[in-house]
């Protein structure tokens, strides 16, 4: 490829570094879109997962707000109680952050 066949070849080599240029392009295009089926399998993926995890997640919520509701209203602690509960929980793991990375127990 280059200025050689060209010099020595003329329109042969030319056509010949046309050639060699065409299957590059080729291969590379190939390559492109085996990434991107790739990607777009892994995208699709984490998709499905996403929105399995916000389906666990919506569940967990309606049981825990089942649980708090039920513990209220038979008395068995009150509004205030169980938010005295949480912030002491919440900082239990190290952070007041509205998030809990301990063990449950």
């Amino acid at each position: 490829m280059g200025w050689g066949r060209t010099l020595l070849l003329g329109d042969i080599g030319n056509r010949l570094d046309i050639d060699d240029v065409e299957q590059t392009v080729a291969q590379l295009r190939f390559e492109l879109n085996t990434r991107r089926r790739v990607q777009q399998d892994v995208d699709q993926s984490q998709d499905e997962r996403l929105v399995r995890l916000e389906a666990d997640c919506a569940e967990m919520k309606l049981y825990l707000a089942t649980l708090v509701r039920l513990l209220i209203g038979k008395g068995t602690i009150d509004r205030e109680e169980f938010a005295r509960f949480v912030e002491i929980i919440d900082r239990s793991d190290g952070a007041a952050d509205g998030r809990f990375g301990g063990p449950l127990t």
